[in-house]
């Protein structure tokens, strides 16, 4: 034995010492059998919780980004949809435009040509009145002239119409020399 005498940790018999190996033997082994498992046991459920939370974290972030590019492509589509939407009302607004356009001036055409037609019949109504009134006063004034009366209608109609074609060549002779002017 070796003698400490001094030192009180150190044990003074060798049996005291055998004792206290056997001891720690004994309660390493407890310790390794028992409290090493549960704690073992432990740290797997926790590394495990963690490993599932990061993996379930992952997940929800790949599921996030999923979503959010899906919610993206949705967004583009839809202005793509909101910009042909926008260039098809732009053309339909063009069309009916056009449209109106085109049946205003269908409109103004017939409204002109009614217009026209209507003054013609106006003109050929009125010529027609002239020529009885100019006729009644021409047959009148040659009755005077002549002396003899022009009650006769075939005589009176005839020398109507001489004078209305007299009057006729009159007229474009004049048109013609202001033309040439």
């Amino acid at each position: 034995m070796i003698p400490m005498a001094g030192n009180p940790l150190f044990p003074h018999h060798i049996a005291e010492i055998i004792v206290g190996v056997v001891l720690m033997i004994i309660i390493w082994l407890v310790m390794w059998k028992k409290v090493v498992p549960i704690f073992e046991a432990s740290y797997e459920q926790r590394r495990e919780a963690i490993v599932g939370g990061m993996e379930q974290a992952e997940k929800a972030q790949a599921e996030a980004q999923e979503t959010r590019e899906k919610y993206e492509a949705l967004l583009a589509d839809a202005r793509q949809e909101a910009a042909r939407i926008r260039e098809d009302a732009k053309n339909e607004g063009a069309a009916i435009l056009s449209e109106m356009r085109e049946q205003a001036q269908l409109d103004s055409q017939r409204i002109v040509s009614q217009a026209q037609a209507q003054l013609e019949a106006e003109r050929v109504k009125v010529l027609n009145q002239l020529k009885g009134e100019i006729g009644g006063l021409a047959t009148s004034l040659a009755g005077r002239i002549v002396g003899e009366s022009m009650d006769d209608d075939e005589r009176a109609r005839r020398t109507v119409d001489r004078f209305i074609a007299d009057l006729e060549s009159d007229t474009s002779a004049e048109k013609a020399g202001v033309g040439q002017s």
